[in-house]
């Protein structure tokens, strides 16, 4: 396994929509193990693909808490076929490192997936693990946590931004 480099905003593949997966093969099964362990790594509880380069759909997440056991989900050509109740957390992001903010989401969602192996599977989720899927799956759409705040508070983050990348060189 191998630890693999997050792309950063405003890398422009984090704003391209990502190809489905076709082939699953021991490559497939690579990449994700990789994912997870650069999730793991980083540390954070969700990777999509495009965030180290890859335009695949292909989002790995972790969301248990710390003491728990690793409860790993890889989610391959995921597709959100229910949402139910409203909610809003503040969010993180890898690919956006030092910013928070509080972003819109369903309260309950029902995903449809492949795993590594290909199998057709469901997964129901509320909470964080809700939140992490949407999340994700925004990653697989070229949209970043970011994108879905009002228009004045992209424009604050914008600006805040920039002064957090020229402080990181400065620092260099």
């Amino acid at each position: 396994m191998a630890i693999l480099a997050i792309r950063h905003y405003p890398d422009p593949v984090l704003k391209q929509v990502a190809q489905p997966v076709e082939v699953f093969d021991g490559a497939l099964k690579q990449l994700a193990a990789d994912m997870a362990e650069t999730m793991y790594a980083a540390p954070g509880v969700g990777l999509a693909a495009p965030q180290v380069g890859v335009s695949r759909r292909l989002a790995v997440i972790d969301c248990a808490r710390e003491g728990e056991p690793p409860q790993l989900h890889t989610l391959i050509n995921p597709e959100i076929v229910a949402r139910a109740g409203e909610s809003c957390e503040e969010e993180g992001c890898l690919s956006v490192p030092s910013y928070y903010a509080k972003v819109d989401r369903s309260a309950h969602v029902r995903v449809r997936f492949r795993d590594v192996a290909g199998e057709a599977r469901e997964l129901e989720a509320d909470g964080l693990l809700a939140i992490c899927i949407q999340h994700e799956l925004d990653h697989l759409d070229g949209i970043l946590f970011v994108d879905r705040l009002s228009p004045l508070k992209r424009g604050l983050f914008r600006k805040k931004y920039k002064k957090i990348l020229e402080q990181q060189r400065e620092q260099l």
